[in-house]
């Protein structure tokens, strides 16, 4: 069965489209969503409620299934250097992550990792690699627990 697709996600996915991908990736800037062309984003991604205020860097890979509420940020974590002195290569948003409103994902060095299932809570401010399947919330975030689902239980004395 095919996935209904809401305008956002419409535009997201028609950045690609060499006749039609300028005119979409200029309506997600106006509508307040930053996604570069150069970002993959996989199948089924959900920019939730719209998505206002998404940035997303340019080099980003979101995976399938990814749910993206609105005010969600990754990019770097060292702005106050030239890109040219950045250690900063990537964000990598792997399959069945949530990340909630006002979560920024923050890399200083290398590659930053959202494994598989990583839940990122409500402005939360993650600055390093999740393992699967686990909550991180927090400013700076703390892994809290794990999903449900997992062969672990939530962490209930940092809920």
């Amino acid at each position: 069965m095919a996935h209904k697709r809401d305008l956002y996600t419409r535009l997201v996915y028609t950045r690609a489209n060499p006749i039609f991908g300028r005119i979409a990736y200029f309506t997600l800037k106006l509508l307040g969503i930053e996604i570069p062309n150069s970002v993959i984003i996989g199948n089924d991604f959900e920019l939730t409620h719209g998505g206002f205020g998404v940035v997303i860097h340019p080099n980003s890979v979101v995976g399938h299934r990814v749910k993206m509420y609105p005010g969600v940020t990754l990019g770097r974590a060292d702005v106050h250097l030239p890109i040219e002195r950045s250690g900063f290569d990537s964000i990598v948003i792997e399959d069945d992550v949530i990340l909630a409103s006002g979560a920024k994902v923050l890399c200083k060095s290398g590659t930053l990792r959202v494994r598989q299932g990583t839940v990122v809570g409500a402005n939360s401010v993650l600055l390093t690699s999740t393992g699967e399947n686990e909550i991180w919330a927090g400013i700076p975030a703390k892994r809290i627990g794990e999903r449900e689902g997992s062969s672990k239980v939530l962490d209930q004395e940092n809920l």
